[in-house]
Protein backbone atom coordinates (compact mmCIF):
# COMPACT_ATOMS: atom_id res chain seq x y z
CA UNK A 1 0.00 0.00 0.00
CA UNK A 2 1.68 3.87 -1.02
CA UNK A 3 0.46 7.35 -1.25
CA UNK A 4 1.94 9.28 -4.16
CA UNK A 5 0.67 12.73 -4.81
CA UNK A 6 1.57 16.02 -7.37
CA UNK A 7 1.47 19.73 -7.35
CA UNK A 8 2.10 21.61 -10.33
CA UNK A 9 3.34 24.91 -10.19
CA UNK A 10 0.03 26.81 -10.17
CA UNK A 11 -0.27 25.79 -6.73
CA UNK A 12 3.13 26.00 -5.51
CA UNK A 13 4.91 28.44 -3.51
CA UNK A 14 7.55 29.02 -6.14
CA UNK A 15 6.19 27.78 -8.95
CA UNK A 16 8.29 24.44 -9.20
CA UNK A 17 6.36 20.91 -9.20
CA UNK A 18 5.80 18.95 -6.09
CA UNK A 19 6.09 15.54 -6.20
CA UNK A 20 5.49 12.88 -3.08
CA UNK A 21 5.64 9.54 -2.63
CA UNK A 22 5.16 7.08 0.37
CA UNK A 23 6.60 3.06 -0.58
CA UNK A 24 4.93 0.91 1.51
CA UNK A 25 6.52 -2.43 1.55
CA UNK A 26 7.20 -5.43 4.05
CA UNK A 27 8.82 -4.08 7.69
CA UNK A 28 12.02 -6.17 6.71
CA UNK A 29 12.05 -5.44 2.97
CA UNK A 30 14.80 -3.10 3.22
CA UNK A 31 14.65 0.13 1.05
CA UNK A 32 17.35 1.12 -1.03
CA UNK A 33 18.56 4.40 -2.05
CA UNK A 34 21.08 3.86 -5.88
CA UNK A 35 21.92 6.08 -8.50
CA UNK A 36 23.10 4.63 -11.86
CA UNK A 37 24.70 6.24 -14.21
CA UNK A 38 23.72 7.19 -18.16
CA UNK A 39 25.13 4.40 -19.91
CA UNK A 40 26.11 3.25 -23.94
CA UNK A 41 24.47 -0.49 -24.36
CA UNK A 42 25.55 -2.19 -27.72
CA UNK A 43 23.05 -2.74 -30.59
CA UNK A 44 20.57 -6.05 -29.98
CA UNK A 45 20.83 -6.41 -26.50
CA UNK A 46 18.71 -7.49 -23.49
CA UNK A 47 17.95 -6.35 -20.02
CA UNK A 48 17.60 -8.44 -17.32
CA UNK A 49 13.97 -6.81 -15.39
CA UNK A 50 12.91 -8.13 -12.22
CA UNK A 51 12.23 -11.94 -13.85
CA UNK A 52 12.29 -11.65 -17.60
CA UNK A 53 14.85 -9.81 -20.21
CA UNK A 54 13.63 -7.72 -22.72
CA UNK A 55 15.33 -5.70 -25.71
CA UNK A 56 17.60 -3.20 -24.26
CA UNK A 57 17.91 0.68 -25.83
CA UNK A 58 21.07 2.51 -27.57
CA UNK A 59 21.10 4.98 -24.28
CA UNK A 60 19.90 4.85 -20.95
CA UNK A 61 19.31 8.04 -18.66
CA UNK A 62 21.30 8.61 -15.32
CA UNK A 63 18.67 7.97 -12.90
CA UNK A 64 17.80 7.61 -9.18
CA UNK A 65 15.94 4.80 -7.83
CA UNK A 66 14.15 4.54 -4.36
CA UNK A 67 13.49 0.58 -4.43
CA UNK A 68 13.20 -2.70 -2.60
CA UNK A 69 16.12 -4.31 -1.99
CA UNK A 70 15.72 -7.01 -4.19
CA UNK A 71 13.64 -5.03 -7.34
CA UNK A 72 15.66 -4.47 -10.37
CA UNK A 73 13.07 -1.50 -11.00
CA UNK A 74 12.02 0.98 -8.59
CA UNK A 75 9.14 1.92 -6.34
CA UNK A 76 10.04 6.05 -6.89
CA UNK A 77 12.65 7.55 -9.33
CA UNK A 78 13.94 10.03 -11.22
CA UNK A 79 16.40 10.80 -13.96
CA UNK A 80 18.82 13.37 -15.18
CA UNK A 81 16.02 15.18 -17.02
CA UNK A 82 13.46 15.91 -14.58
CA UNK A 83 11.13 12.90 -14.91
CA UNK A 84 9.74 11.31 -11.64
CA UNK A 85 7.69 8.28 -11.33
CA UNK A 86 6.14 6.55 -8.71
CA UNK A 87 3.55 3.86 -8.63
CA UNK A 88 0.51 2.06 -6.30
CA UNK A 89 -0.96 -1.01 -6.40
CA UNK A 90 -4.11 -1.34 -7.56
CA UNK A 91 -6.72 -4.58 -7.72
CA UNK A 92 -8.90 -4.84 -10.43
CA UNK A 93 -11.37 -7.67 -11.80
CA UNK A 94 -8.47 -8.44 -14.71
CA UNK A 95 -7.24 -11.83 -13.60
CA UNK A 96 -3.74 -11.14 -12.22
CA UNK A 97 -0.99 -12.45 -14.17
CA UNK A 98 1.09 -14.82 -11.73
CA UNK A 99 3.53 -15.89 -14.35
CA UNK A 100 6.81 -13.72 -14.43
CA UNK A 101 6.74 -10.52 -16.27
CA UNK A 102 7.02 -6.75 -15.74
CA UNK A 103 6.27 -5.33 -12.58
CA UNK A 104 4.93 -2.09 -11.90
CA UNK A 105 8.78 -1.05 -10.22
CA UNK A 106 9.97 -2.64 -13.43
CA UNK A 107 7.56 -0.31 -15.68
CA UNK A 108 9.12 2.97 -13.76
CA UNK A 109 12.90 1.97 -14.20
CA UNK A 110 12.70 1.30 -18.00
CA UNK A 111 10.05 4.68 -18.31
CA UNK A 112 12.92 6.72 -16.36
CA UNK A 113 15.91 5.29 -18.33
CA UNK A 114 14.62 5.76 -21.68
CA UNK A 115 12.31 8.81 -21.20
CA UNK A 116 13.00 12.58 -21.30
CA UNK A 117 9.59 13.90 -20.10
CA UNK A 118 6.66 12.72 -18.42
CA UNK A 119 4.39 11.69 -21.58
CA UNK A 120 7.07 9.82 -23.02
CA UNK A 121 7.81 8.10 -19.78
CA UNK A 122 4.08 7.18 -19.94
CA UNK A 123 4.36 5.98 -23.35
CA UNK A 124 7.04 4.08 -22.95
CA UNK A 125 4.96 2.67 -19.72
CA UNK A 126 1.84 1.73 -22.11
CA UNK A 127 3.93 0.12 -24.80
CA UNK A 128 5.65 -2.28 -22.88
CA UNK A 129 2.73 -3.12 -20.93
CA UNK A 130 0.70 -3.83 -24.50
CA UNK A 131 3.29 -5.57 -25.34
CA UNK A 132 4.73 -7.56 -22.40
CA UNK A 133 1.77 -7.21 -19.94
CA UNK A 134 2.49 -7.13 -16.16
CA UNK A 135 2.38 -10.13 -14.23
CA UNK A 136 4.62 -11.55 -11.15
CA UNK A 137 5.01 -12.01 -7.30
CA UNK A 138 5.62 -8.54 -6.07
CA UNK A 139 6.05 -9.24 -2.61
CA UNK A 140 8.83 -10.15 -0.14
CA UNK A 141 8.58 -12.78 2.36
CA UNK A 142 4.64 -13.01 1.03
CA UNK A 143 3.79 -13.51 -1.89
CA UNK A 144 1.35 -10.87 -4.06
CA UNK A 145 0.09 -9.81 -7.08
CA UNK A 146 -1.51 -6.50 -8.58
CA UNK A 147 -1.60 -4.04 -11.30
CA UNK A 148 0.06 -0.67 -11.46
CA UNK A 149 -1.32 3.13 -11.18
CA UNK A 150 1.62 5.46 -12.11
CA UNK A 151 2.42 9.30 -11.51
CA UNK A 152 4.80 10.83 -13.84
CA UNK A 153 5.92 14.16 -13.71
CA UNK A 154 8.65 16.64 -14.90
CA UNK A 155 8.76 20.47 -14.70
CA UNK A 156 5.95 21.11 -16.92
CA UNK A 157 2.51 18.83 -16.47
CA UNK A 158 2.05 15.75 -14.75
CA UNK A 159 0.11 12.45 -15.85
CA UNK A 160 -1.80 9.73 -13.88
CA UNK A 161 -1.65 6.53 -15.53
CA UNK A 162 -4.31 3.69 -14.38
CA UNK A 163 -3.68 -0.02 -15.89
CA UNK A 164 -6.24 -2.96 -15.50
CA UNK A 165 -4.44 -6.26 -17.04
CA UNK A 166 -3.49 -4.79 -20.54
CA UNK A 167 -6.25 -2.03 -20.51
CA UNK A 168 -5.43 1.30 -19.40
CA UNK A 169 -6.41 5.20 -19.09
CA UNK A 170 -4.88 8.15 -18.70
CA UNK A 171 -5.55 11.79 -17.31
CA UNK A 172 -3.08 14.64 -17.81
CA UNK A 173 -2.95 16.87 -13.78
CA UNK A 174 -4.28 20.01 -13.60
CA UNK A 175 -2.96 21.19 -10.15
CA UNK A 176 -3.62 18.64 -7.25
CA UNK A 177 -3.79 15.18 -7.95
CA UNK A 178 -3.34 11.99 -5.19
CA UNK A 179 -3.33 8.49 -6.12
CA UNK A 180 -3.15 5.77 -3.91
CA UNK A 181 -4.35 1.93 -4.06
CA UNK A 182 -7.39 2.29 -6.35
CA UNK A 183 -8.34 3.15 -9.46
CA UNK A 184 -9.41 6.99 -9.74
CA UNK A 185 -10.28 7.83 -13.25
CA UNK A 186 -14.10 7.99 -14.03
CA UNK A 187 -16.02 8.82 -17.02
CA UNK A 188 -13.11 11.11 -18.83
CA UNK A 189 -9.74 10.95 -19.67
CA UNK A 190 -6.76 12.02 -22.10
CA UNK A 191 -5.55 8.62 -23.34
CA UNK A 192 -6.57 5.14 -23.33
CA UNK A 193 -5.81 2.19 -24.52
CA UNK A 194 -8.87 0.43 -27.59
CA UNK A 195 -11.35 -1.40 -26.53
CA UNK A 196 -11.07 -0.34 -23.06
CA UNK A 197 -15.15 0.28 -23.13
CA UNK A 198 -16.01 -2.12 -25.27
CA UNK A 199 -14.47 -4.75 -23.00
CA UNK A 200 -15.99 -3.53 -19.78
CA UNK A 201 -19.59 -3.95 -21.75
CA UNK A 202 -18.81 -7.18 -23.29
CA UNK A 203 -18.45 -8.44 -19.61
CA UNK A 204 -21.30 -6.94 -18.35
CA UNK A 205 -19.87 -4.23 -15.99
CA UNK A 206 -21.68 -1.36 -17.96
CA UNK A 207 -24.32 -1.53 -20.11
CA UNK A 208 -23.27 1.18 -22.59
CA UNK A 209 -20.78 4.04 -23.56
CA UNK A 210 -22.56 6.22 -21.56
CA UNK A 211 -22.64 4.58 -18.53
CA UNK A 212 -19.05 3.26 -18.29
CA UNK A 213 -16.99 4.48 -15.63
CA UNK A 214 -13.01 3.38 -15.26
CA UNK A 215 -13.10 2.59 -11.81
CA UNK A 216 -16.12 1.59 -10.89
CA UNK A 217 -16.08 -0.98 -14.35
CA UNK A 218 -12.65 -2.60 -13.28
CA UNK A 219 -11.79 -2.22 -9.59
CA UNK A 220 -12.03 -5.35 -7.24
CA UNK A 221 -13.87 -3.98 -4.70
CA UNK A 222 -13.19 -6.23 -1.92
CA UNK A 223 -9.38 -5.21 -2.33
CA UNK A 224 -9.87 -2.07 -2.75
CA UNK A 225 -11.89 -1.60 0.53
CA UNK A 226 -9.70 -3.03 2.40
CA UNK A 227 -6.72 -0.85 0.99
CA UNK A 228 -8.17 2.07 2.53
CA UNK A 229 -7.07 3.37 -0.49
CA UNK A 230 -10.40 6.33 -0.55
CA UNK A 231 -9.77 7.32 2.71
CA UNK A 232 -5.77 7.82 2.23
CA UNK A 233 -6.10 9.92 -0.94
CA UNK A 234 -8.59 12.07 -0.07
CA UNK A 235 -6.47 12.93 2.99
CA UNK A 236 -3.52 13.62 0.97
CA UNK A 237 -5.72 15.62 -1.57
CA UNK A 238 -7.50 17.40 1.26
CA UNK A 239 -4.31 17.93 2.89
CA UNK A 240 -2.95 19.59 -0.62
CA UNK A 241 -5.49 21.95 -0.76
CA UNK A 242 -5.77 23.57 1.78
CA UNK A 243 -2.32 24.72 1.02
CA UNK A 244 -3.16 25.82 -2.61
CA UNK A 245 -0.49 28.36 -3.30
CA UNK A 246 1.44 28.12 -0.87
CA UNK A 247 2.82 24.21 -0.92
CA UNK A 248 5.90 23.59 -0.52
CA UNK A 249 8.45 20.74 0.24
CA UNK A 250 7.86 20.89 3.51
CA UNK A 251 3.97 20.47 2.57
CA UNK A 252 4.73 17.54 1.35
CA UNK A 253 6.74 16.17 4.15
CA UNK A 254 3.85 16.87 6.38
CA UNK A 255 1.36 15.35 4.04
CA UNK A 256 3.76 11.97 3.95
CA UNK A 257 4.02 12.10 7.82
CA UNK A 258 0.34 12.36 7.58
CA UNK A 259 -1.37 10.12 10.42
CA UNK A 260 -5.15 11.40 9.70
CA UNK A 261 -7.13 13.55 7.58
CA UNK A 262 -8.49 16.94 8.41
CA UNK A 263 -11.14 16.70 11.39
CA UNK A 264 -10.29 13.48 12.04
CA UNK A 265 -8.66 11.98 15.32
CA UNK A 266 -5.15 10.15 15.03
CA UNK A 267 -5.36 6.43 15.92
CA UNK A 268 -2.74 4.90 18.15
CA UNK A 269 -1.04 2.77 15.75
CA UNK A 270 -0.53 -0.14 17.81
CA UNK A 271 -4.30 -0.93 17.80
CA UNK A 272 -6.59 -2.41 15.11
CA UNK A 273 -6.30 -5.43 12.59
CA UNK A 274 -7.58 -2.59 9.70
CA UNK A 275 -7.09 0.73 8.52
CA UNK A 276 -3.99 2.81 7.63
CA UNK A 277 -2.80 5.81 7.01
CA UNK A 278 -0.47 8.00 4.42
CA UNK A 279 2.16 7.44 6.98
CA UNK A 280 1.93 3.83 7.10
CA UNK A 281 2.93 1.79 10.32
CA UNK A 282 2.74 -1.89 10.24
CA UNK A 283 0.60 -4.38 12.45
CA UNK A 284 -1.29 -7.53 13.02
CA UNK A 285 -2.54 -9.84 10.04
CA UNK A 286 -1.98 -9.29 6.22
CA UNK A 287 -4.25 -5.86 6.30
CA UNK A 288 -2.34 -4.09 8.26
CA UNK A 289 1.20 -5.79 7.27
CA UNK A 290 3.10 -2.76 5.43
CA UNK A 291 4.71 0.18 6.13
CA UNK A 292 5.85 3.28 4.98
CA UNK A 293 9.89 1.69 4.20
CA UNK A 294 10.90 4.71 2.48
CA UNK A 295 10.01 8.40 1.49
CA UNK A 296 10.78 10.39 -1.36
CA UNK A 297 9.77 14.48 -2.72
CA UNK A 298 11.06 15.71 -5.64
CA UNK A 299 11.30 19.40 -6.65
CA UNK A 300 10.90 19.67 -9.87
CA UNK A 301 12.29 23.31 -12.18
CA UNK A 302 13.80 23.89 -15.58
CA UNK A 303 16.79 24.92 -13.98
CA UNK A 304 17.14 21.70 -12.10
CA UNK A 305 15.46 19.03 -9.91
CA UNK A 306 16.27 18.47 -6.18
CA UNK A 307 15.37 15.25 -4.34
CA UNK A 308 14.61 14.89 -0.45
CA UNK A 309 14.85 11.30 0.43
CA UNK A 310 14.88 9.88 3.78
CA UNK A 311 16.39 5.68 2.94
CA UNK A 312 13.85 4.57 6.14
CA UNK A 313 11.16 3.78 7.64
CA UNK A 314 8.07 5.95 8.81
CA UNK A 315 8.67 9.20 7.69
CA UNK A 316 7.19 10.90 10.84
CA UNK A 317 10.19 9.53 12.63
CA UNK A 318 12.83 10.28 9.98
CA UNK A 319 14.83 13.26 8.35
CA UNK A 320 14.71 14.06 4.57
CA UNK A 321 17.87 15.08 3.35
CA UNK A 322 18.75 16.56 -0.17
CA UNK A 323 20.07 14.26 -3.32
CA UNK A 324 20.78 15.61 -6.53
CA UNK A 325 21.87 13.03 -9.78
CA UNK A 326 24.19 14.65 -11.02
CA UNK A 327 26.46 15.02 -7.96
CA UNK A 328 25.41 11.61 -6.63
CA UNK A 329 25.07 9.98 -3.19
CA UNK A 330 26.82 9.20 0.21
CA UNK A 331 27.40 5.19 -0.60
CA UNK A 332 29.36 4.41 1.90
CA UNK A 333 26.69 5.88 4.41
CA UNK A 334 23.59 4.43 2.56
CA UNK A 335 24.84 1.14 1.74
CA UNK A 336 23.55 -1.79 0.11
CA UNK A 337 21.01 -2.97 2.66
CA UNK A 338 19.55 -6.76 2.45
CA UNK A 339 16.34 -8.48 4.59
CA UNK A 340 18.21 -8.79 7.77
CA UNK A 341 19.70 -6.45 10.44
CA UNK A 342 22.91 -5.09 9.15
CA UNK A 343 23.36 -1.62 11.30
CA UNK A 344 26.22 -0.26 8.60
CA UNK A 345 23.25 0.45 6.15
CA UNK A 346 21.12 3.54 6.18
CA UNK A 347 17.85 1.76 6.62
CA UNK A 348 18.69 -0.68 9.32
CA UNK A 349 21.04 1.32 11.47
CA UNK A 350 17.30 3.80 11.44
CA UNK A 351 15.59 1.10 12.42
CA UNK A 352 17.38 0.81 15.90
CA UNK A 353 15.66 3.99 16.79
CA UNK A 354 12.29 3.23 14.81
CA UNK A 355 11.69 0.21 16.18
CA UNK A 356 12.89 1.55 19.88
CA UNK A 357 10.38 4.17 19.12
CA UNK A 358 7.31 1.79 18.51
CA UNK A 359 7.55 0.12 22.10
CA UNK A 360 5.81 3.68 23.14
CA UNK A 361 5.36 5.61 20.19
CA UNK A 362 3.46 8.66 21.79
CA UNK A 363 5.47 9.75 24.42
CA UNK A 364 9.20 8.63 22.96
CA UNK A 365 8.20 9.78 18.88
CA UNK A 366 7.92 13.40 20.61
CA UNK A 367 11.38 13.39 21.78
CA UNK A 368 12.86 14.17 19.06
CA UNK A 369 10.38 15.78 16.46
CA UNK A 370 10.97 19.12 17.34
CA UNK A 371 14.68 18.68 16.70
CA UNK A 372 14.21 17.13 14.00
CA UNK A 373 11.75 19.65 12.41
CA UNK A 374 14.57 22.44 13.01
CA UNK A 375 17.46 20.14 11.42
CA UNK A 376 15.39 19.79 8.22
CA UNK A 377 14.59 23.40 7.95
CA UNK A 378 18.13 24.15 8.30
CA UNK A 379 18.92 22.00 5.38
CA UNK A 380 15.80 23.55 3.36
CA UNK A 381 17.17 26.87 4.07
CA UNK A 382 20.35 25.83 2.55
CA UNK A 383 19.36 23.90 -0.22
CA UNK A 384 18.08 27.03 -1.61
CA UNK A 385 21.26 28.28 -2.13
CA UNK A 386 23.60 25.58 -2.90
CA UNK A 387 20.93 24.11 -5.83
CA UNK A 388 23.03 26.87 -8.66
CA UNK A 389 26.53 25.52 -7.52
CA UNK A 390 28.93 23.42 -8.76
CA UNK A 391 28.42 19.38 -8.74
CA UNK A 392 31.08 18.83 -6.00
CA UNK A 393 29.55 21.68 -3.49
CA UNK A 394 26.19 20.05 -3.93
CA UNK A 395 27.55 16.59 -3.23
CA UNK A 396 29.59 18.25 -0.56
CA UNK A 397 26.39 19.22 1.17
CA UNK A 398 24.58 15.96 0.71
CA UNK A 399 27.02 14.00 2.45
CA UNK A 400 26.70 16.67 5.41
CA UNK A 401 23.26 16.73 5.27
CA UNK A 402 23.73 12.64 5.43
CA UNK A 403 26.35 12.49 8.26
CA UNK A 404 24.18 15.59 10.22
CA UNK A 405 21.23 12.99 9.98
CA UNK A 406 23.37 10.37 11.27
CA UNK A 407 24.63 12.18 14.39
CA UNK A 408 21.36 13.43 15.13
CA UNK A 409 19.84 10.00 15.48
CA UNK A 410 22.61 8.09 17.26
CA UNK A 411 21.66 10.71 19.80
CA UNK A 412 17.80 10.82 20.20
CA UNK A 413 18.34 6.96 20.60
CA UNK A 414 19.93 7.32 23.52
CA UNK A 415 17.07 10.21 24.53
CA UNK A 416 14.78 7.64 23.89
CA UNK A 417 16.11 5.01 25.54
CA UNK A 418 15.28 7.01 28.62
CA UNK A 419 12.02 7.21 28.35
CA UNK A 420 10.09 4.00 29.50
CA UNK A 421 8.09 1.46 27.36
CA UNK A 422 4.45 1.24 27.62
CA UNK A 423 1.96 -1.60 26.94
CA UNK A 424 1.10 -2.21 23.40
CA UNK A 425 -1.87 -4.08 22.16
CA UNK A 426 -1.26 -7.85 22.14
CA UNK A 427 -1.64 -9.01 18.46
CA UNK A 428 0.63 -5.67 17.71
CA UNK A 429 3.54 -6.81 20.04
CA UNK A 430 3.24 -10.24 18.46
CA UNK A 431 3.51 -8.85 15.14
CA UNK A 432 6.78 -6.91 15.93
CA UNK A 433 8.54 -9.74 17.96
CA UNK A 434 8.04 -11.83 14.76
CA UNK A 435 8.92 -9.52 12.22
CA UNK A 436 12.10 -8.21 14.29
CA UNK A 437 12.96 -12.05 15.06
CA UNK A 438 12.56 -12.33 10.78
CA UNK A 439 15.56 -9.38 10.82
CA UNK A 440 17.03 -11.01 13.46
CA UNK A 441 17.46 -7.51 14.77
CA UNK A 442 19.31 -6.44 17.73
CA UNK A 443 17.81 -4.04 21.00
CA UNK A 444 20.35 -1.59 21.15
CA UNK A 445 21.44 -0.56 24.76
CA UNK A 446 21.41 2.78 26.50
CA UNK A 447 24.97 4.23 26.90
CA UNK A 448 25.99 5.68 29.88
Amino acid sequence: MCDTMVALGNVTADGSVLFAKNSDREPNEAHEVIIFPAAEHPQGSVVKCTYIEIPQVRHTYAVMLAKPFWIWGAEMGANEHGVVVGNEAVFTRIPHQKEPGLIGMDFIRLSLERSQNAEEALRCIVDLLEEYGQGGNCGFRHEMYYHNSFILADAREAWVLETAGKFWAAEKVKDIRSISNALTIGETWDLASQGLVEYAIKQGWCQSKSDFHFARCYSDLVYTRFSDARRRQKCSTDLLTIQRGKISEKTMFNVLRAHAGIGEDERRIDRGLTGSEVCMHAGFGPVRGSQSVGSLVSRIAPNGSTHWVTGSSAPCLSIFKPVWIDSGIPDEIIGHPQGTFNEVTLFWKHELLHREVLKNYPERSRVFQVERNKLEDEFLTEEREIRSRSTAERRAFTEACFQKSQKAEEKWLNAVLKVPERKVDLLYGLAWKQFNHEAGWVSPRRSK
